[in-house]
C-alpha cells in the first residue's frame, strides 16, 4: 500500500517548499524590536487576516483527516455545533475582549493578576502550557504518522521521527524570527493550500463516481447503513453518552463552554484576536472567523459524504464498491487515509499531502508562539521582576525566541512520547492528550466565571478550581471509571457535559474564596 509519487507529485512538493522558503524570507526582514512586536504584532494586523489565523489555529491535521471520517460515518450533525460556537464569540466579545484590550494584556492569563495577583496568573498560565504541550504534541504525532505512511509508505520508528522533525523544524523556522505576526500570516497562507488540496479531492470524487448530483443525495439522504438521513444537521436525540456529543442539546451547553474557553481562554487562538487594533476589531475578527469555519468544516465533511458514495454504494458505483483499508502496519487509519493510499489520482495526491502539512504546521506554529508568550509574559518576566532583575524589552524578544524552540522542542519530544507508549503500553494515553484541553479549560472557565460575574475568590480558591476541574474531568475517564471499579468500565458520558459538570464544580470551588483582591477595570 506504499503511495506512489510521479513528477507531479514532486513538482507539487517543490512549489510548496519553495514557498515556505520565501515566507521565511520575506517575514525574516523585519525583525520585532519589542515584545508588544513580538507577541501582539503592534496591534495593528488587519480584520481579515487575523480571522482566518484564528480558522487555521482551530483546524488541524486531525480535523484534515477526521473531519471526512465524520461525514462518511455520520452525517452533518458536526455543523450544528456552530451555533455553540456563535453565542461563545457573542459571550467573549461582550465579556472578555473587552476587558483584555482595557487592562492591555499580551496574555489572557494577565487578567487574573489584576485580581487575585501574579501566582493565580502564574498557575493559570501553567494550566494551559500543561494541556497545550499535551493537545498540540499528540496533533503532531497523527501528522507525522500520516506524513511516514504519505511519504516512505511505512510508519516504523525512523519514519515518524523524521516526520515529526521534519514538521517541528519547518513550522518554527518560518515563525521563530518574525513572530505572531509572521504566524498570523503563514497561517492565512497555510489555511488557502489544504482548502485547495480538499477542493481538488472533491473533485476527484465526483469525477469517479459514476452518478449525477441528485442520485448522490438521494444515496445520502437514503442511506443503506443507518435509518436516518447522512445530511440531518440537528440532531435531537437525548443521548448523554460520547455518541451524542453533536445533539442540539450538546450545541447549546457543552460546546458553548468549549468555544468560550477556545476563543477566549486559550492563549493559542486569542492571542491572534489581541493583535487587531483595539477591541471592536478583535471581536469582529473573530465572529468572521466562526462564519468562515463552517464552509471551510463542510467541505472535509462532504469529503466523508461522498467516500461513502465511493466505497459503500456499489449500487452508484457500478463497477462495483472499493476495499476499505482499515489499517496500516497495525495502525487504524481513517477512510481518507484509505483512499489517500490507494485511490488518490497522481499530482492531487502530492497536494493533499501538502495539505496535512499544511494544516498541521497551521496549528504548530500557533502553539509555538502562543505557549512562548505565556513563559515569558507570565512566569519569566515576572520572575525576574521579582528577583530586582532589569532588562531590555529586547531581552524579552531574545527570550520569547529561545522560548520558541524550547516549545518546538517539548512538543516534538511529546510526540515521541505518544508514538512509543502508543507501541509499548495499552494505556489510551493518546486519546488522553487529545482531549486535555477539556480537563484545563474546566477549571478556566470555572475561574474566569468568578472573576466575571462575582466579587468572590482568592489566589488560593483560584488554585484549588484549577485542579478541581482538571480532576473532575479526569474522573470521567473510561480509565479512570475501570480502575475505581469494573462495573464502572461501561459508563460512557460525552465530553460536553464533562466540561459542564467540571466548569460548575470549578466554578463553586472558586467562589468559595474570601480573600482580599486587587481591583480590574
Amino acid at each position: 500500500m506504499t503511495a506512489t509519487y510521479t513528477w507531479l507529485d514532486w513538482g507539487v512538493f517543490a512549489l510548496y517548499f519553495a514557498l515556505l522558503v520565501f515566507i521565511t524570507w520575506f517575514f525574516s526582514r523585519e525583525k520585532a524590536s519589542n515584545t508588544n512586536d513580538y507577541f501582539l504584532g503592534g496591534n495593528n494586523m488587519p480584520i481579515w487576516v487575523v480571522a482566518v489565523s484564528v480558522l487555521a489555529t482551530s483546524q488541524s491535521a486531525a480535523t484534515f483527516l477526521g473531519g471526512p471520517d465524520q461525514g462518511f460515518q455520520n452525517d452533518l450533525s458536526y455543523l450544528a455545533t456552530n451555533i455553540g460556537a456563535f453565542i461563545a464569540a457573542g459571550f467573549v466579545a461582550a465579556f472578555l475582549i473587552p476587558k483584555f484590550y482595557q487592562n492591555n494584556v499580551a496574555t489572557v492569563y494577565e487578567l487574573l493578576e489584576r485580581r487575585f495577583g501574579s501566582q493565580s496568573k502564574k498557575l493559570a498560565g501553567m494550566m494551559y502550557l500543561v494541556g497545550r504541550v499535551f493537545s498540540s504534541g499528540a496533533r503532531l504525532y497523527m501528522a507525522a504518522l500520516a506524513v511516514a505512511m504519505i511519504l516512505f509508505g511505512n510508519i516504523e520508528s525512523q519514519s515518524v521521527i523524521f516526520g515529526i522533525i521534519i514538521l517541528s523544524f519547518v513550522g518554527l523556522g518560518y515563525s521563530v524570527k518574525g513572530g505572531i505576526k509572521a504566524v498570523i500570516y503563514s497561517d492565512a497562507i497555510q489555511c488557502a493550500i489544504y482548502i485547495i488540496a480538499a477542493l481538488f479531492v472533491i473533485y476527484f470524487l465526483l469525477d469517479a463516481i459514476p452518478a449525477d448530483f441528485s442520485q448522490i443525495v438521494d444515496a445520502l439522504q437514503n442511506p443503506h447503513n443507518r435509518d436516518a438521513s447522512k445530511l440531518t444537521l440537528f440532531n435531537t436525540d437525548w443521548d448523554f453518552s460520547s455518541k451524542g456529543v453533536y445533539s442540539i442539546w450538546s450545541s447549546l451547553t457543552g460546546f458553548v463552554l468549549l468555544y468560550i474557553a477556545a476563543f477566549g481562554l486559550d492563549q493559542d487562538m486569542t492571542q491572534r484576536v489581541l493583535t487587531c487594533n483595539n477591541a471592536k476589531e478583535g471581536s469582529k475578527a473573530m465572529l468572521l472567523s466562526v462564519v468562515m469555519v463552517i464552509p471551510v468544516m463542510a467541505l472535509f465533511i462532504f469529503i466523508g459524504l461522498l467516500l461513502y458514495v465511493f466505497y459503500l454504494r456499489p449500487d452508484l458505483m457500478m463497477t462495483g464498491s472499493s476495499e476499505i483499508v482499515q489499517s496500516f502496519s497495525g495502525e487504524k487509519i481513517t477512510v481518507f487515509m484509505s483512499y489517500i493510499l490507494t485511490e488518490i489520482p497522481s499530482g492531487v495526491r502530492g497536494l493533499v499531502t501538502v495539505g496535512v502539512i499544511a494544516a498541521a504546521l497551521s496549528t504548530l506554529n500557533s502553539g509555538l508562539n502562543s505557549m512562548s508568550s505565556v513563559v515569558i509574559q507570565d512566569i519569566y518576566r515576572p520572575f525576574l521582576q521579582n528577583k530586582g532583575i532589569i532588562k531590555s524589552d529586547k531581552h524579552f524578544v531574545i527570550a520569547g525566541q529561545v522560548g520558541m524552540i524550547i516549545a518546538a522542542m517539548t512538543l516534538a519530544s511529546m510526540a515521541l512520547l505518544c508514538f512509543y507508549w502508543q507501541r509499548y503500553t495499552d494505556m489510551p494515553l493518546l486519546a488522553f492528550a487529545l482531549s486535555v484541553m477539556v480537563f484545563a479549560y474546566s477549571g478556566l472557565l470555572g475561574v474566569y466565571f468568578t472573576v466575571l460575574f462575582t466579587k468572590r475568590g482568592s489566589k488560593n480558591s483560584v488554585c484549588a478550581a484549577l485542579a478541581v476541574g482538571f480532576i473532575t474531568t479526569l474522573f470521567f475517564q473510561p480509565y479512570v471509571l475501570s480502575f475505581i471499579s469494573p462495573d464502572l468500565a461501561s459508563f460512557d458520558l460525552g465530553f460536553t457535559w464533562q466540561l459542564c459538570i467540571g466548569t460548575a464544580a470549578a466554578f463553586i470551588t472558586c467562589c468559595l474564596g474570601k480573600g482580599k483582591s486587587q481591583s480590574m477595570t
